[in-house]
């Protein structure tokens, strides 16, 4: 595929290590695709789980990785000690809106209630139009299919407005997310320095 404009992705996933193995196995290939793409990635700093596997398949391949970690997870696991870039934060708040200026799009892979805490913050302000940045979905071997249902359940019982779900889309294959990367990479979106994002 053609290399198209430099780009910065976030990716929000989990970051332990007991699970499925599919599941590691699929982010170090898309780490590697990345950054056969020439794509940046952006992400939590840690070397465990598929957050390690990604992060360590781009710096095999001699891409750029930054991470970002929160002083006070240094009680539960370590920093990364082999990127390109890694930034020390004060808390998980000051981590997410730092990754949030760093990228110009989001990859919610597998993860738990942090990864799911992230997505949907960043939906959030999405919804409160301080930004248009793509948010994708990976529902890898269907591991969201119950957070998608309870997302559409939402909005058909209108505690989320009719629409919403346009906010983000939902991929089911490496092939279709490297598309979807690719064909918005090197796009300017809206973003905002709005007070509602501190």
């Amino acid at each position: 595929m053609s290399k198209k404009k430099h780009t910065s992705v976030a990716v929000f996933c989990g970051a332990q290590n007991a699970v499925p193995q599919t599941h590691l196995d699929m982010g170090k290939e898309l780490g590697s695709r990345l950054a056969d793409n020439n794509i940046s990635l952006v992400y939590g700093g840690g070397d465990c789980g598929i957050m390690g596997a990604v992060a360590n398949a781009v710096m095999a391949k001699d891409g750029w990785v930054t991470g970002v970690f929160p002083e006070s997870l240094r009680e539960i696991e370590n920093e990364h000690q082999s990127l390109s870039e890694i930034v020390i934060v004060d808390s998980m708040h000051t981590r997410k809106e730092l990754m949030y200026r760093k990228s110009d799009m989001f990859i919610i892979l597998p993860g738990g209630f942090g990864t799911m805490d992230e997505m949907f913050e960043i939906l959030t302000w999405k919804q409160l139009n301080l930004h248009d940045k793509p948010i994708v979905i990976f529902n890898h071997e269907g591991y969201w299919d119950h957070l998608i249902a309870l997302m559409d359940n939402i909005i058909g019982n209108g505690f989320a407005m009719k629409g919403t779900e346009e906010l983000y889309d939902v991929v089911i294959s490496l092939d279709a997310l490297q598309d979807y990367i690719l064909s918005h990479a090197g796009e300017d979106y809206k973003a905002t320095n709005s007070p509602l994002i501190p």
